[in-house]
């Protein structure tokens, strides 16, 4: 009997595991400052290339286009975002292999729109069909954006097993879900609004500050924890208090990381230093 619950128990882990695998890449990769990946064809020669959307630290963007058919050159178009000023158009420049796009550094959550366009003698092609939105943000150390994503990590992998255990009636399902939340609060509360400072100047753009879907869904996913831990007090009240909280986390934190973050109001900057 002993022998089939540890059985069952590892088969747990392994599903907790894979569900919150899936659900840090699929918030990664659908993210507004996941890389654009590009495909073009010129004259019969196809490239692919990766648009970034995110630049952290000092120093403009760099851009590089990895093309050695030295016949290719480019056009970077860019303007500030939001905004309605004039594009801005500046060719690409060779070194060696590459061409080379530059995007001048902006503030802390500043966004850039752009485009580039390749031409090889009568065949022009643009990058994307749409411009390319770029976010700016400060150098968060790399200990405190660690240990804010293995905590968050822990948390998910936690609230997955929690949510499993009660699902099969497990009585350390309750113990499961502590942990979890124990990891939501470092994670999101503690280091979060550190990483939030570093990065953008500010310690939380949620509810009732700010409509930062990712500071939100940390909130929705600790009161819906609060709430269960309450209930299981008693576990027969709490296994379906449980099972909810780990749905309803499951679910916010399917949504795209960094969805509604920071951004910069360039009308609310001083005329001085609203010049890109």
């Amino acid at each position: 009997m002993r022998e089939t619950g540890v059985k069952r128990s590892r088969v747990l882990w392994l599903v907790a595991v894979l569900l919150t695998l899936f659900s840090a890449a699929w918030q990664r990769r659908t993210g507004p400052t996941y890389p654009y990946t590009a495909k073009v064809t010129l004259e019969g020669q196809a490239f692919r290339f990766s648009l970034p959307r995110a630049h952290a630290g000092a120093g403009d963007e760099i851009i590089r286009l990895e093309i050695q058919d030295t016949l290719v050159a480019g056009m970077l178009v860019w303007r500030r975002y939001p905004s309605t000023e004039a594009w801005k158009r500046e060719p690409l420049h060779r070194e060696g292999k590459w061409l080379v796009a530059q995007l001048p550094h902006q503030p802390s959550a500043g966004k850039l729109e752009y485009q580039i366009q390749l031409q090889r003698g009568s065949s022009t092609a643009m990058l994307s069909e749409k411009p390319v939105i770029i976010r700016f943000r400060g150098e968060v150390p790399a200990g405190v954006l660690l240990a804010h994503v293995l905590a968050m990590f822990l948390f998910m992998l936690f609230s997955n097993r929690a949510g499993l255990g009660a699902l099969v009636r497990e009585n350390k399902a309750v113990v499961y879900g502590r942990w979890g939340f124990g990891f939501l609060f470092v994670g999101g509360f503690v280091l979060g609004p550190m990483v939030q400072h570093y990065a953008f100047g500010q310690w939380w753009t949620g509810f009732p500050f700010g409509l930062d879907l990712t500071d939100n869904k940390t909130l929705v996913a600790a009161i819906a924890w609060l709430w269960a831990l309450w209930r299981s007090r008693r576990y027969s009240a709490g296994r379906g208090a449980l099972l909810l909280a780990a749905a309803i986390t499951l679910l916010v934190f399917l949504i795209p990381h960094s969805m509604w973050g920071s951004e910069l109001k360039w009308e609310e900057l001083p005329q001085s230093t609203t010049s890109p």
